[in-house]
């Protein structure tokens, strides 16, 4: 199965690839990752968008969807793979479309209000990493970690102001997607839920896996 999932930043996507992963035995291609490879090894892709990343400009989306290219040439992706986190945009998705044919496309949803207080609530020990929730694995004590007494802080990424700015490009830039996949016939939802084993139910049910 060649799978594209989208969601909103939260609606645990990454959690739900992972199972995936197991369950379809085929790779999760995560186009971040393909960039830092491509750089790390001085590939003629990797050196273009490295100069790009020194100048402070966004990489090109032609450039983005080389190195793709070549990652869905490589023998573990012949089965099928997962794309998460591309394309954000419909450019990237019509981009996409010229160099393979997506079989799925699957949107993990969950309110905005659900987002913020899953991501917001949010705590990590500076000492030894160790995370916590407010609501859903808090700590005995306020803001001091169970293991090692370290105190817990709120990342950047977690502030309900960060947050709420992801959101935003997320409905602006990346939502008008399912349009364009629903249009091929290929959009499939699954709605998140409190608990991720309910989720993944969701999510095997919306892609005819259950």
């Amino acid at each position: 199965m060649k799978l594209v999932l989208l969601g909103p930043p939260g609606a645990g996507k990454g959690t739900q690839a992972e199972t995936l992963i197991d369950r379809l035995k085929i790779p999760a291609i995560s186009t971040g990752m393909l960039l830092r490879n491509a750089i790390s090894n001085k590939t003629e892709l990797g050196l273009k968008a490295k100069s790009f990343i020194d100048s402070g400009d966004l990489v090109p989306d032609e450039l983005v969807v080389g190195l793709l290219r070549e990652r869905l040439l490589e023998e573990d992706c012949q089965n099928g793979f997962i794309l998460d986190g591309f394309p954000r945009t419909q450019a990237q998705a019509e981009m996409l479309d010229k160099i393979c044919a997506i079989d799925k496309v699957l949107s993990i949803e969950l309110a905005d209000e659900k987002i913020l207080q899953r991501l917001s609530g949010r705590r990590v020990c500076n000492g030894c990493g160790a995370s916590y929730h407010t609501i859903f694995k808090p700590s005995k004590v306020d803001m001091i970690c169970d293991s090692c007494g370290g105190g817990l802080t709120i990342r950047d990424d977690d502030k309900p102001e960060t947050i709420k700015r992801r959101l935003s490009v997320y409905h602006e830039q990346t939502e008008p997607i399912k349009a364009y996949y629903k249009a091929q016939g290929k959009l499939c939802e699954a709605y998140g839920q409190e608990d991720v084993k309910d989720t993944t139910k969701e999510v095997l049910k919306a892609l005819g896996l259950e």
